[in-house]
């Protein structure tokens, strides 16, 4: 394989293809890059497309987002999921702002030395805002790289991982541009060389593709184990009332570690070996069980978790240390995860 031809390819159909997206700029923004980089792991572009700008907006510099509370920022992380990237990268803001001045660093060390930056958002950054020539490698690139090379083991096990961080790096070494060669691969991953749906008639790198030659696309990379879910019951209570500023809903804090932590939710109880009984419910909401009325159920899954929700509706429950009513319109300015929204819209609330 031409290493040379191969990434001169890819960099000539990125130029002409890339898709246009907020945070692909002639001139990059580093914090911006470090903003969109956190968003877009493990997140669809789609998604990201929808909280980008408005962060952006919100946290405009390296200092804003220094300063600001964390339950700020997880709200206005609210439907990304995995919410510890949200920490992280007000953790990485601080530390920058600590250690060096509010600028984002060049070098790749310093890069991976802050806090939630490991090797690839590091080589992202340096190599897409300061065109160092730094590998990356993620799922995208990973399949990308076993295909081209038609290897068919799983992209997660340590030497497949090992052998792609090399192969990036030989690739990178070689290519004219590294920012848009990292790009086009990616971008590669992402359009074209998808896990399913595969467009190889409309793929650059075809005529490189040994996996294209055998016939064997569909079948590389082989899959991965898949991790047991753990199985958990959760029941929320939607407590609403009026006042004069406006239509409130009893709010309750998670702890700070855990699932959800420290997002707020509606009053709710959890446990791992079955669902609630109606009396429990109502004994943990502290309301008799003749006024608690069942409103609906649905799942919430993720990739460690299957939740079953049953959600209730009761019409007063007392506010305690760590239970309090919040207007509705205020509901964008704290943290909320996706299964509480799921929750409040069977109560009626949007």
């Amino acid at each position: 394989m031409n290493d040379a031809k191969l990434t001169r390819q890819l960099e000539t159909w990125f130029d002409a293809n890339a898709r246009d997206l907020p945070w692909r700029l002639a001139v990059r923004d580093p914090y911006h890059a470090l903003v969109s980089e956190l968003m877009l792991q493990q997140t669809q572009v789609s998604r990201v497309l929808k909280k980008y700008q408005p962060f952006i907006d919100r946290f405009p510099t390296v200092q804003s987002l220094a300063r600001a509370p964390e339950d700020e920022v997880l709200a206005m992380w609210a439907g990304l999921g995995y919410y510890r990237r949200a920490r992280m990268l007000h953790a990485c803001a601080q530390a920058i702002v600590e250690t060096h001045a509010g600028d984002v660093p060049e070098c790749l060390q310093a890069l991976q030395a802050l806090p939630g930056i490991g090797r690839y958002t590091a080589g992202a950054i340096a190599s897409m805002v300061f065109h160092q020539r730094a590998p990356i490698v993620d799922g995208n690139v990973t399949r990308v790289l076993l295909r081209l090379h038609n290897k068919p083991v799983p992209q997660t096990e340590k030497d497949t991982v090992k052998w792609a961080w090399q192969r990036a790096t030989n690739l990178v070494e070689a290519s004219n541009d590294p920012a848009v060669f990292n790009e086009s691969v990616m971008e590669l991953g992402a359009t074209i060389c998808t896990p399913k749906n595969i467009r190889c008639a409309q793929c650059p790198a075809r005529s490189h593709c040994q996996a294209f030659k055998a016939g064997t696309t569909e079948s590389i990379p082989l899959p991965k184990p898949r991790a047991k879910q753990k199985h958990m019951y959760c029941a929320t209570v939607i407590t609403t009332k009026a006042k004069v500023q406006g239509n409130s809903i009893l709010l309750e804090q998670r702890p700070s570690t855990g699932m959800w932590a420290n997002m707020y939710q509606a009053p709710t109880i959890e446990r791992d070996d079955r669902a609630h009984t109606h009396n429990e419910v109502a004994t943990h909401s502290g309301v008799e069980k003749e006024t608690l009325e069942e409103l609906g159920s649905f799942m919430h899954i993720t990739t460690h978790r299957i939740v079953e929700f049953v959600v209730y509706r009761a019409d007063s429950i007392r506010p305690t240390q760590n239970r309090a009513y919040r207007t509705l319109d205020s509901l964008d300015q704290v943290a909320i995860s996706n299964a509480q929204r799921k929750a409040f819209a069977i109560a009626g609330i949007e």
